[in-house]
């Protein structure tokens, strides 16, 4: 009997002791379900037949505790100019996003660029927005590292991007600008200009503002056929390098980064060409002549020598990259002996070949060892309009 007994208690407490787990489960179920936004969630009850528990079980709530998901990085999509080049040709003065998988916490860290720009970063939600305040030079490559990735907070990924080079129309609309070249250039009428801002100026070197080029009058129609439009040209070359001379730059024409920096800076102050344009043109008809146009008038003419047969002047165009105003000038003759002449008011413009004076008794056809020779009251009337940069192009 005390089995029995024992048995019918055990029975009863079993009972009541279902009935106050069941409630006691629905209640917590209530609770966790609004612990996590009103749903269910992770909660599993198990139960049938009623409410009534099941054979060779109890009704018990399993709840399984709800982990948020990692933080995890989506997207770093800085601003392409091309879809073909894709993250290698970017505009350096542009913002760079990182989007992530959901709204960044506040203790996530910002993510790093390398190299190092200055700049400010601001959350948005699930995305990281980086605006410079300049920017990134051409051909920069650039890598953004996220980290606070994953549970552990510990992980990091890292993308990278290259910037582009810089326009060569843009190069044209600062150098026209600046009177560099025989040029004007007007923006257009829904084109913003970059003004004083040095990102601006930066972002326009990557994607320049629309715009027309108008040709000065008074110069020779010759002198158009070396220009075009957004394509490196000798009209250009002439250009830099009479930017270059003003700048205080090593003169080779070439617009690299160091000339680009340097015509940033001169285009948000406008800082303008002080010498005028000129373009010459040394002719080797009879009788020679050698003719200088500056700022669009012809402004010189003089009988000229040019080479020999031996020595030819070399045909072409080419730009004055060195001046003097003397010069012991040395070298080797035609017929192995060797020369050193005093010169004055020389303007190389191709390789050993210059415009200077050098006495002769004529002037008017082929005397030098390559050079255009005037008359010494010519030289020093032609050395101030034949800056840095000038075009002197050598016709037959």
């Amino acid at each position: 009997m005390g089995k029995v007994r024992h048995a019918s208690v055990t029975k009863s407490n079993e009972r009541n002791t279902v009935s106050s787990l069941s409630r006691k489960t629905a209640a917590w179920a209530a609770g966790a379900a609004l612990a996590v936004g009103g749903g269910t969630a992770g909660i599993v009850i198990a139960a049938q037949g009623g409410g009534q528990p099941a054979t060779g079980g109890t009704a018990v709530a399993q709840a399984a505790a709800v982990r948020p998901a990692p933080l995890d990085l989506v997207s770093v999509s800085p601003v392409s100019l091309s879809q073909s080049a894709g993250a290698q040709a970017v505009n350096g003065a542009g913002t760079i996003v990182v989007t992530y998988n959901q709204p960044i916490p506040a203790t996530a860290p910002l993510p790093q660029l390398s190299p190092a720009t200055t700049g400010t970063w601001r959350r948005s939600g699930d995305v990281a927005i980086f605006t410079p305040t300049k920017g990134y030079a051409a051909g920069t490559h650039v890598t953004v590292t996220v980290a606070g990735l994953g549970y552990s907070r510990n992980r990091s990924e890292s993308s990278s991007f290259k910037t582009a080079g810089y326009s060569t129309l843009r190069l044209q609309e600062i150098l026209a600008q600046l009177g560099y070249l025989p040029l004007t250039w007007t923006p257009a009428a829904d084109a913003t200009a970059p003004g004083t801002s040095a990102a601006a100026q930066l972002s326009a070197a990557y994607t320049p503002p629309a715009g027309t080029f108008q040709w000065e009058p008074g110069y020779p129609a010759l002198l158009r056929s070396f220009w075009s439009q957004g394509v490196a040209n000798t009209v250009d070359r002439g250009a830099v390098i009479g930017f270059e001379a003003d700048h205080g730059l090593p003169i080779d024409g070439l617009a690299g980064t160091t000339v680009w920096q340097a015509l940033l800076t001169a285009a948000a102050r406008d800082q303008r060409d002080a010498h005028g344009y000129s373009y010459a043109i040394a002719s080797k008809g009879s009788p020679e002549r050698l003719a200088i146009w500056h700022d669009g008038r012809k402004v010189f003419s003089s009988l000229a020598n040019t080479g020999i047969p031996a020595a030819p002047t070399v045909d072409g165009t080419f730009p004055v990259y060195e001046k003097l105003p003397f010069q012991i000038m040395s070298g080797t003759n035609p017929d192995g002996s060797h020369y050193a002449d005093p010169v004055e008011w020389v303007s190389y413009f191709n390789g050993g070949d210059a415009v200077h004076y050098f006495d002769r008794g004529s002037y008017g056809y082929p005397q030098s060892l390559g050079c255009v020779e005037l008359p010494h009251y010519a030289a020093k009337r032609a050395y101030p309009y034949l800056p840095y940069g000038t075009l002197v192009t050598v016709t037959a």
